[in-house]
């Protein structure tokens, strides 16, 4: 079980970025691997942050990561395969069905309120 901990920071320009905190030796490194479909993401930065013990970490999305579906990065401390965290990507056709089923039933659920506000202003006056 890993002493690490792993705290989102953000996601922007294809770059996800955290930290990792607790590190048991401090100056350590970390070993932390980032898988995408059972592959290693490459190009991960870890570097030493402002607190002893604490990492920062940025994994760029590859290209590849970016399509329709549902797209998940699962972020590990190698040292003893323990996962720390995960992200996902959702895009394309999959996103769009899941939004407008959200919107419809969001409208409904105001047709709903209104409703019963209209009945609750009538049955009051």
């Amino acid at each position: 079980m890993s002493s690490l901990t792993l705290t989102k920071i953000r996601f922007r320009n294809g770059i996800w970025e955290g930290k990792i905190s607790k590190a048991p030796v401090t100056g350590a490194r970390p070993d932390i691997t980032v898988m995408f479909q059972d592959q290693p993401v490459r190009d991960v930065v870890l570097t030493e942050g402002q607190k002893d013990g604490d990492w920062l970490v940025a994994v760029p999305v590859p290209p590849e990561a970016v399509a329709d579906g549902v797209q998940t990065f699962v972020i590990f401390d190698a040292a003893d395969s323990t996962r720390l965290g995960d992200f996902t990507l959702i895009a394309g056709e999959a996103v769009a069905d899941d939004l407008r089923a959200e919107v419809e039933l969001l409208r409904a659920e105001l047709d709903m309120l209104k409703r019963a506000f209209r009945r609750h202003c009538l049955e009051t006056m």
